[in-house]
């Protein structure tokens, strides 16, 4: 038996925001097809390209992804996710702590201190500000930030500071001064605010934040601007057997700087 959790908009679709179903060693795949049969005609429809699924507050693109072989026991959480042209919120849970990214437009002057501000505001959250064009996408950016959490978790942080470490694991660099140089804000460049911490404090951050949102939007051209500045080839990326190889190799990069 494994427990399905629906939260925000998926509950919608079951009028519950719970559900056993009976396992049968089922991948997440064949689970969220189960799931679509049994949704009545007369409830919205699950959307499975735009949630998250959680195994275990586990993200699950960080396992095997939709062919993640599910366990009895298992708890499994679906999450809706806005994202794409639109000022939504995405945000998911990894390790039971909630994240979220937020598109910043920049028209500060000293993006800097804004930074140092929030974090001043806001200090039960980890705030880190990262430049657009080093986010590749939504499953890039889960990987890396997991990867950072984990290391929270066993002691193994590049630095001190936890938004240090996810600033550095974004750049794939053991240096602060490069990571900020790379990967840091710049004055006119738009930039992902991460934010990690409970949800209702996340809640009160993006409230602060409306006059200065701007949509998040991963173009397709971005991976050859990462693979040139992250020395990637064509050969490593046919390597890696993996519907993501870019991604899979930019988390590679970013888990083994501890080593």
């Amino acid at each position: 038996m494994i427990t399905i959790k629906l939260l925000g908009g998926t509950k919608k679709s079951f009028s519950t925001d719970r559900l056993e179903i009976e396992n049968d060693s089922m991948t997440v795949s064949q689970l969220l097809e189960l799931l679509q049969k049994k949704i009545p005609k007369n409830l919205p429809q699950l959307n499975v390209k735009n949630i998250l699924i959680a195994i275990n507050s586990i993200d699950s693109s960080t396992l095997e992804g939709l062919a993640t072989v599910l366990k009895d026991g298992d708890v499994v959480s679906i999450i809706p996710v806005i994202h794409g042209g639109n000022v939504g919120r995405i945000w998911f849970n990894i390790f039971k702590t909630s994240i979220e990214l937020i598109g910043i437009k920049n028209d500060f002057d000293d993006p800097i201190k804004f930074l140092e501000d929030l974090r001043q505001k806001h200090m039960n959250l980890i705030i880190q500000g990262i430049r657009f064009t080093y986010i590749l996408n939504l499953e890039h950016a889960q990987k890396i930030i997991t990867i950072s959490l984990a290391a929270q978790k066993t002691n193994s942080m590049l630095s001190n500071k936890p938004e240090t470490d996810i600033l550095m694991r974004f750049a794939c660099t053991r240096q602060i001064t490069a990571a900020i140089q790379k990967v840091g804000m710049k004055r006119q460049e738009d930039f992902i605010l991460i934010a990690v911490g409970k949800k209702s404090s996340l809640d009160k951050l993006y409230s602060k934040l409306e006059y200065v949102l701007t949509p998040i939007v991963f173009p397709k051209n971005k991976s050859g601007f990462l693979k040139k500045e992250f020395g990637i080839s064509k050969k490593q990326l046919q390597s890696v057997i993996s519907s993501t190889p870019l991604e899979d190799l930019l988390a590679e990069k970013s888990a083994v700087l501890f080593r």
